[in-house]
């Protein structure tokens, strides 16, 4: 997850019942796994003493930053969130560097075209 963020920043207050997401969220950063994917991604732990939400904040390697709620956002959520985003962050950067025009746009006949496949045998057949 770490190889698609620059930087990781985790805001709570220690005392808020709110913060599990969080806390989850900082384990998983934390992970021998995950630091050794990206060593040069900053965590940054900011710990609050006012009622602000907790709310995880991530710099992507193209520099897009978002902001998620960690108080209605489950921490296996931003990480889905984060993972899928950043293997659109891949898909461009290899059409990019075949030298292929970034996004693709699809023709619109060729998406009503049927897609070839194989046909499905029927069961008597497959006895035989």
């Amino acid at each position: 997850m770490l190889k698609f963020l620059s930087r990781v920043r985790i805001e709570f207050n220690a005392l808020d019942p709110r913060t599990a997401s969080c806390m989850e969220f900082l384990a998983q950063c934390n992970a021998r796994k995950a630091k050794e994917s990206n060593p040069n991604c900053q965590i940054q732990v900011k710990r609050r003493t006012d009622d602000h939400p907790p709310q995880i904040q991530v710099t992507f390697v193209n520099g897009v930053e978002e902001v998620f709620d960690a108080t209605s956002t489950p921490a296996q959520t931003i990480r889905s969130m984060i993972l899928e985003k950043g293997q659109m962050l891949e898909t461009e950067q290899m059409f990019r560097e075949a030298g292929e025009k970034w996004p693709v746009i699809i023709p619109q006949e060729e998406l009503l075209q049927p897609a070839p496949g194989i046909k499905p045998r029927k069961a008597e057949d497959k006895k035989q």
